[in-house]
């Protein structure tokens, strides 16, 4: 019984150091909130995001405007406030939504 108290036990103490960080530290990298561009800004309205939550929002908008290509799902048509932060472009694949999203974060010294 000992044993096994000991396995959860130790499982309740990483689970309680997950939800500590998830509910009140600053998170690191890509979950770290920093200032963006006012491009990126104006469509997710917030001053600050991080990188995790701005791919988040621009999916949201994706999915709510119905904006993946029908025949082709890995490519997104741009409409006009994607296009505000996708450089103009009026298609994009999924995969280039970070590398586009990249310049509307400040880089760290």
């Amino acid at each position: 019984m000992t044993a096994l108290s000991r396995v959860f036990g130790g499982c309740r103490s990483v689970m309680a150091k997950v939800t500590t960080n998830a509910a009140g530290k600053e998170g690191k990298g890509i979950l770290k909130t920093v200032p963006v561009s006012k491009s990126l800004a104006s469509f997710a309205g917030e001053s600050e995001l991080s990188r995790a939550t701005a791919v988040k929002k621009v999916w949201e908008h994706i999915k709510s405007n119905n904006l993946q290509n029908p025949e082709n799902r890995k490519e997104i048509i741009c409409d006009d406030k994607l296009k505000t932060i996708f450089e103009g472009k009026d298609k994009v694949g999924f995969t280039e939504i970070a590398k586009l999203l990249s310049p509307h974060f400040p880089k760290s010294v």
